[in-house]
Formats: C-alpha cells, structure tokens, sequence
C-alpha cells in the first residue's frame, strides 16, 4: 500500500518514500536522477552531478567497498540532495529517518551490508572537500570546521555532463556488478572443489 510520499520515477515505476520497497529500485532511476541533481544545492560555478560524485568515489576505494561507493547517495534519487547543514539539524530528524529507510530498500536490492563500510565514509568527506577546493565559487568557513583536517585529492575535479554521468554511472555499475558475479562463481566454484 502506498502512502501520499510516492513519487513518480524516470523507468515508468513508482517508489513510496514512506514505504520503500527494494522490489521498487531500479539502476536506471538512480542513475538518470543522480545525473539531473547538482552537488552544492546548486551553488557551484558550473553543474556537477550527484552521479559524477559517486563514480569517483566509487573508484577511490578498494573492493569490496567499491559498488558500496557508487550507490552511497543513492537515496538522493528519490529524495533529493539536501545541503548538508540543513540536513544535520535536529529539525530533519525525520527526514534522515526517511532516508536510512530508502537507503535500506537499495542495499537489500543490490545485496549489499546495511551498513556504510568506513572506507567510503571517508573518501565521500574528501571527495567534498576537493569539490568545494574547485567547484565553489567562494571559500566559506562556516559548516567546514570538521573537514579542516582533511587533505583533497591532487586531481582536479572537471565536471561531466548528465547525459556522460548517467552513462558513466551505469557504466560502472555493469563493471562492479559483473565483477562481483564473477567473483561469486569463482567462490562457489572453489568452495564445491572445482575450477
């Protein structure tokens, strides 16, 4: 049953905020709205996209961590991408409930630990700062104070379009996905004694 949060997605398919259903995610509605979200609430000097963000993160990190990475603000897809002040005060409380929920419903989809592996915590928070070093218009110290102590990555970051995110993030995802099936089969394989 769905509740008045359902929203309309991309695919043809519903998803109910409220009420998510991991039978309800699909790659290509992630991707395509990912593609569509600026970072920054959209104060950047040029458009940069939520799915640009999670392909970078997602090769940053070491597998296994790296499918974990590129669906990391996948809740954004159906959520949006709230700035991160706003979202951390006690007034969204909800809002982050909302959320965990949403992100529960894509890691039961994609068979993934509930859980965010620390390693892409951490490449997600200097992935920020290197966006804020050279996609921001102006340098603010305001909110920033628990990211004085992080170094940005030595690449510039140079923003795609969201047509070449969408294809770069589902692009990455049948590169993780196929990889990680492998993987598995070669698992099964030795644990049953073959090869």
């Amino acid at each position: 049953m769905h509740t008045n949060a359902t929203i309309g997605l991309f695919s043809g398919g519903t998803f109910d905020i409220l009420n998510p259903r991991a039978e309800d995610v699909r790659i290509e509605d992630i991707a395509h709205a990912l593609s569509q979200q600026c970072r920054f609430t959209g104060h950047t000097k040029t458009f940069y996209s939520v799915a640009q963000h999670s392909v970078l993160a997602s090769t940053l990190v070491a597998a296994p961590d790296e499918l974990w990475a590129l669906l990391h603000d996948a809740s954004e897809a159906y959520m949006g991408d709230m700035n991160r002040p706003l979202k951390h005060t006690p007034e969204m409380s909800r809002f982050r409930t909302a959320e965990k929920a949403a992100m529960a419903a894509i890691t039961a989809r994609f068979g993934l630990d509930p859980k965010e592996p620390a390693a892409v915590k951490a490449i997600d928070r200097r992935l920020v700062v290197s966006e804020a070093r050279d996609l921001l218009p102006h340098s603010h110290s305001e909110g920033w104070e628990s990211f004085q102590d992080i170094t940005p990555l030595p690449m510039a970051i140079e923003p795609w379009s969201p047509l070449r995110a969408e294809m770069m993030f589902l692009e990455r995802f049948e590169e993780l996905i196929g990889s990680r099936v492998m993987a598995d089969k070669s698992f099964r394989l030795q644990s049953e004694g073959r090869s």
